[in-house]
């Protein structure tokens, strides 16, 4: 398997420290909101990457963070805890908008098919980890304290742009755009490893320190939780291509100078999804969520597949009419399953499947090219086979792409055509109303003529064939 690696900017050979077993690790969210589909597009690839992994045969064990307390509104050390916001923002403490968030992340998980890492650590969870790490850092010369806060000094590094195809006068903390300068700092890339109480006085989490009652930065804690669960060695490091700096930049500026050595070996960033005005946040334009989507009409599982349509190292655009596209496909391909015979008596032909099986391997191989991997699919239902080995090849590449597809072929083998209850001229105008408002993205009208049925004890049921409704 070969592997675009971030550090080296060239495809590699994944080798693996050790025979047989993966440590990988991956920046999990901040949960002060709920996750964009933009957040969960790097989710989505970097399950699809530990699924094949395994599937290969090797032995994954996967820690993900979440981060509960250190984030802040600027990657670069300024403004207010993005915690902090969220529950002033609900009015709620920060441990119960950090609950809620995390199982709203999870939920959004277990709808587009993401499996759950082996680990799950909160930050607040682990701030004597934290503690030690700076404490080294701090005995080797690496880090220092000035006004209250302890600094990582990049000026001992060789190298500290080590994700080296970005300007570094660009990436600059102390010049970035919206970045106020830390005159703390000996050094405008320096960076914060804990916060005492002469910075943020309204912090709501602060933990007790050798410098004083504080709490940890962000960097620190991505290091501190895969060292606690994953050693001192890791194999595969996940995020999304925006964390490359400053995020992961410090990262490995810390690790390596608390350990000694290399730290990790491969660096795995998904591209941004973008929308036609540019990235997508949070912030800007429509929030879109997986809840959203749902509401919408969309099942979440179309918009997986939109995702694995194009490669992970390309900026995707999403519009509803992509994702229109996306789920127009993945119904035909789901058709053209559930017209495959389940009960075929036939036995699986070891040899077809075997090469099925190699061009899916072959994609997936290739730097995880999983829009090839969907073609393979097509290759299995066009392959000169009975239907018994194009199912048990179904069956098992999807096990890494996670699309539901003998699942929902066989729902749709058993859906009986339904009718609505009765003829009612004055609901199926409406309901041809809405589908125009739909087909002109006017989601605004489609989501009145919703509302406006729903308060006549009106249901309706969006599928793949129409509207349907129902009375409540």
């Amino acid at each position: 398997m070969y592997l675009y690696n971030s550090l080296s900017h060239k495809k590699e050979l994944f080798v693996p420290n050790r025979p047989g077993e993966v440590k990988m690790y991956t920046c999990g969210p901040t949960v002060y909101h709920y996750a964009h589909i933009g957040n969960l597009r790097s989710y989505i690839m970097e399950d699809v990457l530990e699924k094949y992994l395994r599937y290969a045969g090797y032995a994954v064990k996967r820690v993900m963070n979440i981060t509960d307390v250190g984030h802040l509104t600027s990657d670069g050390d300024t403004g207010e805890d993005k915690m902090l916001k969220g529950a002033k923002r609900e009015h709620k403490s920060v441990m119960d908008i950090a609950q809620f968030y995390t199982d709203a992340f999870f939920d959004d998980c277990r709808k587009l098919n993401i499996k759950r890492p082996d680990v799950v650590e909160p930050a607040t969870h682990c701030i004597g980890e934290f503690i030690r790490i700076i404490q080294r850092l701090l005995e080797r010369g690496y880090a220092y304290e000035a006004g209250g806060n302890i600094y990582f000094d990049t000026s001992k590094l060789d190298r500290y742009y080590v994700f080296n195809d970005f300007n570094e006068e660009d990436l600059a903390v102390g010049v970035r755009e919206s970045v106020e300068e830390d005159a703390n700092k000996r050094n405008k890339n320096d960076f914060v490893l804990w916060f005492t109480k002469s910075k943020f006085e309204d912090q709501a989490l602060k933990w007790d320190s050798p410098w004083g009652v504080g709490y940890p930065g962000w960097h620190i804690e991505c290091s501190g939780i895969s060292m606690k669960h994953l050693g001192e060695d890791l194999d595969i490091h996940c995020g999304g291509i925006d964390n490359a700096f400053p995020h992961h930049t410090n990262e490995i500026a810390q690790s390596e100078s608390y350990l000694g050595h290399k730290w990790c070996n491969y660096w795995f960033h998904v591209h941004h999804l973008n929308t036609n005005s540019g990235k997508m946040s949070k912030s800007t334009g429509e929030f879109l969520t997986v809840s959203l989507l749902e509401e919408k009409g969309y099942d979440p599982i179309a918009y997986r597949f939109f995702c694995l349509q194009s490669h992970y190292r390309k900026n995707l655009i999403f519009s509803y009419e992509n994702l229109d596209n996306a789920a127009a496909a993945y119904n035909k391909l789901v058709d053209k399953i559930a017209a495959l015979d389940p009960d075929d008596p036939s036995a699986v032909d070891a040899g077809i499947m075997e090469q099925l099986k190699a061009r899916f391997t072959k994609a997936l191989d290739a730097d995880l090219n999983t829009s090839l991997a969907v073609t393979a699919l097509y290759d299995v239902l066009k392959a000169k086979t009975n239907d018994a080995t194009k199912l048990a090849a179904l069956a098992d590449f999807d096990t890494v792409l996670g699309l539901n597809l003998l699942s929902a072929a066989d729902k749709k083998r058993r859906q009986k055509p339904q009718e609505n209850e009765e003829h009612d001229p004055y609901i199926e105008e409406l309901l041809a109303q809405r589908a125009a408002a739909k087909k002109e993205k006017n989601w605004a009208e489609a989501d009145r003529i919703r509302d406006e049925l729903k308060a006549q004890g009106i249901e309706i049921i969006d599928t793949p064939q129409g509207a349907r409704w129902k009375r409540l």
